[in-house]
Formats: C-alpha cells, structure tokens, sequence
C-alpha cells in the first residue's frame, strides 16, 4: 500500500498528515510566523507516532500555493529537502483545493468558492465542484480584487464559501452564497485526500519541480511583443 506525507505551511495553519497501511493520521497548528521551527518536528513526531521510517515514504505532497510567500517557500525547502534526500517524488496541490476539500469534509460542501486573503486589497481566488469525492477546480485560480472575483458561467446551485477572503472582503465580493466558513484554513488531511487522488493519476513529479504558485507573477505585466 501507498504512504504519503503531506505538509501544509501556505497560510496560518501549519499542518501534516500521513497515509500509512489506509490509515490516515495528522497534525495540525495554528501557528502564524512559526512554520520554520514546527515544520520537521511536526513530521517527526507523526512519523514516531505512525511508528513508520521517513524511508518508508513513497511521495511528499505539499501546499503549493497560493498563499503567504515565506509560508510556501519553507513548505518548498523542506519538501525538496526531503525528497532529494529520499529520491522521491512530490505532489504539488494548490492551496485552494485544500480549502475546497475540507469544507467538502466538514461541511458537506458539493460546490465552494476558496477565498484567500492575498493582502495588497486582493483575494486568492478559485471555484471547485465534486467529482467523486475529490474537489475539481471549475475555470482557472486567480488573484484578483474582491470585486472581480465570480462564479464559473454555468454555475448553479449552492455555492459554499470557504477562506480567509470571505472574512475580509465578503461585503465586496458580487456572488451569493449557501453558508461560508471566513476562519477556515488548509488541513493537511485534506490534501493528502488531493493528493491520493493524484497519485492514482501518476502526476507525481521529480523533487525538483517542487514549484510554488503565487498567482501574482501571472498578473505581473504583460510580456512586451518581439
């Protein structure tokens, strides 16, 4: 059977979790400004407590972003410090998929609209419907003001609103919603679920592909013509 790490540091929270044998275990903190220090200890002790060697590992799966930059780089380093060392590969998942699929698990979500706080008058932002179990992101992920943020054009339903953008900017953003959780953050848990499903897709990648994905150096400015 598969054993997957996964590791979460893109926002607040600081999260692991581990598939070893079916059985899923984690660990998780709200600790902004701490990630650095908690990080390895946190994937130490869930291994000890899993009684399961680093080796035994077969991907690392990671919070690739959106989110705080400092966050996603320290979850980068130390995934590809992890996988170099093991020679195995990783498993980038975006941030906002993380949140779609928690706020499937704990609220029974079918539809969500992530929003991440991404400061600088902006949010993260990014549409998902279930497919199976498994969070599909509807359109494209973006970072844009609250005001343009929207629905996929064939959207209908109920709409669930999950992320720390809806706590700042709900008032300014133009799409109605079923409920919504604005102090919701990533789990860990929810992205080893992600990152099973991709797994099974084989889109495991070599550790030096370990990318983050801030959103923000796609809006930078345009490429000038040749």
């Amino acid at each position: 059977m598969t054993t997957l790490l996964a590791l979460d540091t893109a926002t607040e929270a600081c999260s692991v979790a581990l598939l070893h044998e079916g059985k899923v275990l984690s660990h998780y903190e709200v600790i902004p400004r701490l990630h650095a220090q908690r990080l390895l200890p946190m994937i130490k002790d869930l291994l000890a407590q899993a009684g399961v060697a680093l080796s035994a590992v077969d991907g690392i799966a990671f919070g690739r972003g959106p989110g705080a930059f400092t966050g996603v780089r320290i979850a980068i380093g130390v995934v590809q410090g992890l996988a170099f060392a093991l020679e195995r590969p990783v498993l980038p998942i975006s941030t906002l998929a993380v949140l779609a699929q928690r706020a499937l698990r704990e609220q029974g979500a079918k539809q969500v609209a992530a929003a991440i706080d991404a400061r600088m008058d902006e949010v993260y932002w990014g549409c998902y419907r279930e497919e199976n179990g498994e969070m599909r992101l509807a359109g494209l992920e973006a970072v844009l003001p609250p005001e343009q943020a929207c629905l996929p054009r064939d959207a209908i339903g109920d709409w669930f609103g999950a992320g720390t953008g809806w706590g700042s900017y709900a008032a300014r953003i133009p799409v109605a919603l079923s409920g919504q959780d604005a102090g919701m953050l990533p789990h860990a848990q929810d992205l080893l679920s992600l990152a099973q499903f991709a797994w099974a897709r084989g889109e495991a990648v070599p550790a030096d592909q370990a990318q983050p994905v801030y959103l923000r150096d796609k809006v930078a400015t345009p490429k000038a013509p040749h």
